[in-house]
């Protein structure tokens, strides 16, 4: 009986050792979702253009595809890497994670860029000159190759949020972040394809209330497209100024994070919380804008 009862003692400690890994890899679950979450708007606001001049029947088919990819591009590749990076060269994830700010600037930089001087779009030409399976396999592989760049940045940010963890904790919390920002991205960039749909149906009905719906529906849409790509390019220069004021203050350079920090808390202290953080967030923009402008000019001298 002593020894049935000192195996119950044993099994109950192990059950709240796993509950508490449980409630840490939630709680690190939302702080690493949250700090990717710069990259997570921009990754929904790219995805529908690639099923621009494709059958309607075929959009959630190619949604569906991409997610499939951006999952194995998660869990299949970049878990293990960061894992891997984590265990046996931790000391190059602030470098590594800088680079990736780097990009998400220049990314930033480049859409405003293009905004100010715009040139053709080039998917009408696309879907005249190839034919309908040929176009969804090179819009399917374009859009994974994208967004295995930006899984990486998320996989980096979850990884620098999730700090000094057990390894089943770091795993875990890498995989649950990755499929529940797939999740988020692709459920919310399914609904938005077919959100002009769902009005089409509603303004061809019978109620003169679901008509009006449907119309605003279908005539509101371009305009919430718009207003997505706007946050995700201001939402990526946040996030990617934010990791290269943090990441050269970690190396020894604390002049920006130093300077950002004092009027951040300057005017914190006489307009509150929210404020702070809109100054915070706007200087770490303005940082990572100005970083990215000149990796505009750089890539574009380097391509003439």
């Amino acid at each position: 009986m002593s020894g049935l009862l000192a195996l119950l003692d044993d099994v109950a400690a192990i059950a709240k050792l796993a509950a508490a890994q449980a409630d840490d890899v939630s709680a690190m679950t939302a702080k690493a979702g949250a700090k990717a979450a710069g990259v997570v708007i921009d990754d929904a606001a790219v995805t529908p253009k690639y099923v621009t001049g494709l059958p309607a029947a075929r959009e959630i088919p190619i949604v569906w595809k991409i997610a499939k990819g951006s999952l194995f591009n998660k869990i299949g590749v970049l878990v293990p890497a960061a894992l891997v990076l984590d265990a046996f060269a931790p000391f190059l994830l602030t470098p590594l994670l800088m680079v990736g700010g780097v990009y998400l600037c220049f990314e930033g930089a480049e859409k405003i860029w293009h905004a100010l001087h715009p040139h053709p779009e080039s998917h009408a030409q696309e879907a005249e000159t190839l034919d309908a399976a040929h176009l969804e396999e090179t819009r399917v592989k374009g859009a994974i190759k994208t967004d295995f760049i930006l899984s990486a940045e998320i996989t980096a940010i979850s990884l620098a949020a999730i700090g000094d963890a057990p390894f089943l904790v770091t795993a875990a919390t890498l995989v649950a972040v990755s499929v529940a920002i797939t999740a988020a991205v692709y459920g919310a960039v399914a609904l938005l394809v077919k959100a002009d749909d769902f009005g089409l149906r509603l303004a061809r009905g019978s109620l003169g209330a679901t008509r009006a719906l449907g119309r605003g529906i279908v005539l509101g849409m371009p305009y919430v497209l718009s207003v997505i790509a706007t946050v995700g390019t201001a939402a990526m220069l946040w996030v990617g100024g934010s990791i290269l004021v943090h990441g050269a203050h970690e190396l020894g350079l604390h002049a920006p994070y130093e300077l950002i920090q004092h009027a951040a808390e300057a005017v914190g202290s006489v307009a509150g919380g929210a404020a702070e953080w809109a100054v915070t967030a706007g200087l770490d923009g303005i940082v990572g804008l100005l970083v990215g402008l000149g990796a505009v000019k750089i890539v574009s001298a380097a391509t003439r």
